[in-house]
């Protein structure tokens, strides 16, 4: 299909990207690299005013260190996130995470911005950065604002974010020391995650000092396992241990049904690829 006729705009700075955003009113649209807006805009889902590009932003592209964190560009694509040397070397979930979306097409075109804003459940990087506890910046007439992930992700397809904001960066904590893993099971290579699991594990002596545990596709949102995190803290790094604690995983989520899987079905894979995703950020064979 074609899209409803939108007024276009490309700002070359922040400020004028907010005025632009100010201008067009409650049906202003921000696009990024465009791989979730596009096919809505195509479908007719969605009928902006005007579009804001943000493409010409180049100050919100890039990895910054800032010592205890790393501050992500909203703008830094999937395909960057792979490639970053300080997100290799301080923050490998979110690499190896990305590195599973889609296709290469829509990795070097589709960025963490954009894929936090769209708030898809059954997106990967939703469930990454509630599993890496990150703060999400957004930016707005009134200035600048950190969101928890707990905060930002209010509902399906819905955040936090206030008229005229734009997400503008995530923070993310260094976690040198703690393994990772993001286990997704997906129908074909391309496809939405039926169910993911994001999982980061700190060992000490023998035990699993601390865990962290984000679902995706369990919920109108993305989901802390929190019973699974408090069930593994301290217990032996074995694979009893994390099985045992891994058998929490579904409690307190909401797995729709449809096409792809019943509910029940998720339940099972949630704890099942948690088991997984626990085992390998604990180093557990």
């Amino acid at each position: 299909m074609i899209p409803a006729k939108f007024d276009y705009t490309r700002p070359s700075s922040l400020d004028e990207a907010l005025s632009a955003l100010a201008s067009g009113g409650e049906d202003a649209k921000v696009i990024a690299g465009g791989q979730s807006l596009l096919p809505l805009l195509r479908l007719r889902f969605a009928y902006p005013s005007v579009l804001v590009d943000l493409g010409g932003l180049a100050a919100l592209r890039g990895v910054r260190d800032l010592g205890d964190s790393l501050e992500i560009g909203a703008l830094t694509t999937h395909y960057e996130l792979t490639r970053d040397p300080l997100i290799a070397e301080h923050c490998g979930l979110l690499a190896q995470a990305a590195g599973t979306i889609a296709d290469p097409a829509v990795r070097h075109r589709g960025t963490i911005g954009g894929a936090l804003a769209h708030a898809d459940p059954a997106g990967d990087l939703p469930a990454v950065v509630t599993a890496l506890d990150a703060v999400i910046v957004a930016t707005g007439p009134g200035g600048e604002r950190t969101i928890s992930p707990g905060e930002f992700f209010a509902d399906y397809l819905t955040t936090s974010l206030a008229p005229g904001e734009i997400l503008t960066a995530v923070r993310v904590p260094k976690l040198d020391g703690w393994g990772y893993r993001y286990e997704k099971f997906h129908v074909t290579a391309q496809a939405w995650a039926v169910v993911g699991v994001a999982a980061v594990a700190r060992r000490a002596n023998g035990h699993v000092a601390q865990a962290r545990v984000g679902l995706t596709n369990m919920g109108s949102v993305p989901v802390r396992a929190h019973a699974v995190e408090a069930a593994v803290a301290d217990a032996d790094a074995s694979p009893a241990a994390l099985s045992a604690a891994a058998a929490h995983a579904d409690e307190g989520t909401n797995p729709p049904s449809d096409l792809r899987g019943a509910a029940d079905y998720r339940r099972h894979l949630a704890r099942v690829l948690t088991g997984r995703a626990l085992a390998a950020a604990a180093g557990v064979s």
